[in-house]
């Protein structure tokens, strides 16, 4: 499987991708993380190894963030290359919420500004 979630603590949901991400696998992501939501959270995705999306897949449906607001900001660490290719995708700075981007080496730094 080329993604995990755990919760690491309280409301901060941390989710490591890695590899091609399909269409399947974000609606696994989506659906688990929403057994996990009751409250106001944090997210930290961690893209280790990440070569993109899945070619062909529907990727402009963006039901999940219109309807889960719940999300309070996100932070994003993998490879600097892939910052704007990410913020494409995840909309910013289009979104309501705060989405930052930290080169991987700076892991530690994401984990202080998404507390």
């Amino acid at each position: 499987m080329p993604f995990e979630m755990f919760e690491l603590s309280g409301n901060l949901l941390t989710v490591k991708i890695k590899g091609i991400l399909t269409k399947l696998e974000l609606e696994k992501i989506q659906s688990e993380a929403l057994s996990t939501i009751k409250k106001k959270i944090k997210i930290m995705v961690i893209l280790e190894d990440f070569m993109g999306w899945e070619l062909g897949a529907d990727w402009g449906d963006i039901k999940f963030a219109a309807q889960h607001d719940h999300i309070e900001k996100i932070a994003i660490v993998g490879d600097e290359k892939l910052k704007d290719l990410v913020f494409a995708y995840v909309g910013n700075p289009f979104r309501k919420l705060a989405i930052e981007y930290f080169d991987v080496s700076q892991i530690d730094k994401a984990r202080t500004w998404i507390k």
